[in-house]
């Protein structure tokens, strides 16, 4: 446990760092997937370690030790981690948990409120075009989804341009965009390493829509055209939607879709399986050998009242109360009455 409990804060640190910066560079949709998958795991492993961490503090308390029929003695002596790093991962476990739990009621916020405006839309086609001269194109999740644009931002754009920006939002409704980007909000506000790749995600998913909408276009200078005109066009308007054509880091988008298409590539994708894969085994191993300490101090416990009870009087005659040990319940009373 002394080395595989810290093996996920390792394994996250590095795929903070290295993550983002390989996504950039790979085929948008799967890397919006490897980056969801990464966060997720990472997330999960971060967590566990953390709770492993608080529990050797915890279980050395007399009161728990008590409750739970185990030798606080027998544990410190078999249990590595200092009291001080037991302390600091219970704290920022809990800390961990109330940012996670603001962040999930703050999404169904987001969520319910969304699919109340995408309702309240006139019209019952999966377009509605706002009559504003705000220039404005959004999607908003709902049963279904529905793609929002005002009639400013279709005067600032050329046909084969609303075209793609349709597309673009199109695809964010149909790949569920919006799915990820709260995974991601949410495993950032558990584990604050994760905001890089959050962002990352982000860009990913505005990509995977470029990318989309490119196919379905014919022409990815169009589409390259779209969104920065979009982007030029709605400069200093707030958004209202989750999703939008115009978000992200633009002169990248623009950049990529001004040049082919990336290439395929495995290997990234595998080198992160494996760490992900590596941070699964090595937190199972964890606790794993954390159940095998506890097991020891309950057998040691166990042997600690066998031997009070067995043991001559001398003196005052003491009754020992009934115990449990492992299996069979002993009772030091009717032992003395035989």
């Amino acid at each position: 446990m002394l080395i595989s409990v810290y093996v996920p804060f390792v394994i996250t640190t590095v795929l903070t760092v290295l993550a983002p910066r390989l996504a950039r560079r790979l085929t948008p949709r799967p890397a919006a997937w490897a980056l969801a998958c990464a966060a997720l795991v990472t997330a999960v492993g971060w967590t566990g370690s953390l709770a492993l961490l608080a529990f050797t503090g915890i279980a050395q308390i007399p009161q728990v030790a008590a409750e739970g029929h185990w030798s606080v003695a027998a544990l410190r002596a078999e249990d590595p981690v200092y009291a001080v790093v037991a302390a600091l991962s219970a704290i920022v476990l809990v800390a961990s948990i109330a940012s996670l739990g603001v962040a999930a009621v703050r999404q169904v916020r987001q969520v319910l409120r969304a699919r109340q405006e995408c309702a309240a839309l006139p019209g019952d086609t999966e377009l509605s075009v706002l009559d504003d001269d705000v220039p404005l194109a959004f999607a908003l999740p709902g049963a279904p989804g529905r793609i929002v644009v005002s009639r400013g931002m279709l005067c600032r754009l050329g046909h084969d341009e609303r075209a793609a920006l349709l597309a673009h939002e199109r695809a964010h409704l149909r790949g569920r965009h919006y799915v990820f980007l709260g995974l991601w909000q949410l495993t950032a506000a558990l584990n604050p390493l994760l905001r890089p790749m959050a962002k990352a995600g982000a860009f990913a998913l505005e990509r995977w829509a470029d990318e989309e909408a490119a196919a379905q276009v014919g022409d990815r200078s169009v589409v390259a055209r779209a969104v920065g005109r979009a982007a030029l066009a709605s400069s200093g308007v707030r958004r209202p939607g989750l999703l939008a054509a115009t978000g992200g880091e633009v002169p990248q988008r623009v950049r990529a879709l001004l040049a082919p298409p990336p290439a395929r590539r495995i290997l990234p994708f595998v080198a992160g399986a494996l760490l992900l894969t590596v941070c699964c085994v090595s937190l199972a191993n964890a606790a794993s050998d954390s159940d095998e300490i506890v097991d020891s101090a309950k057998r040691a416990q166990c042997a600690e009242l066998l031997g009070t009870t067995n043991a001559p009087p001398t003196g005052t005659h003491r009754h020992t109360p009934g115990f449990r040990c492992g299996p069979h319940h002993w009772d030091s009373r009717a032992e003395h009455r035989s």
